[in-house]
């Protein structure tokens, strides 16, 4: 951009500057809501429940098969926003 261009847009700077801690966020976010540590967290407690006979084998199976679909549900789920290419 020139710089008259540059001039004439400056009004618009706090909305440029909102939008992009709102792209930052909302980026953090889904990064955060694809982190696969908290389940796999869980299945290692699971198992460890399971050996010190904590929990049933029926129990363990069934929270394991839902911690698994969790997870399979974060691996596809599809990408919030495609990315923006400044110019």
């Amino acid at each position: 951009m020139g710089l008259l261009s540059e001039v004439l847009l400056l009004p618009l700077a706090p909305v440029r500057g909102v939008a992009w801690v709102a792209d930052k966020l909302a980026d953090a976010a889904e990064k955060e809501l694809r982190d696969p540590s908290p389940i796999l967290a869980r299945l290692a407690e699971l198992n460890r429940a399971l050996e010190d006979g904590e929990i049933t084998s029926a129990e363990f199976e069934k929270e394991e098969e839902h911690l698994l679909d969790l997870l399979d549900k974060r691996n596809t789920a599809p990408v919030g926003h495609p990315q923006k290419h400044n110019r």
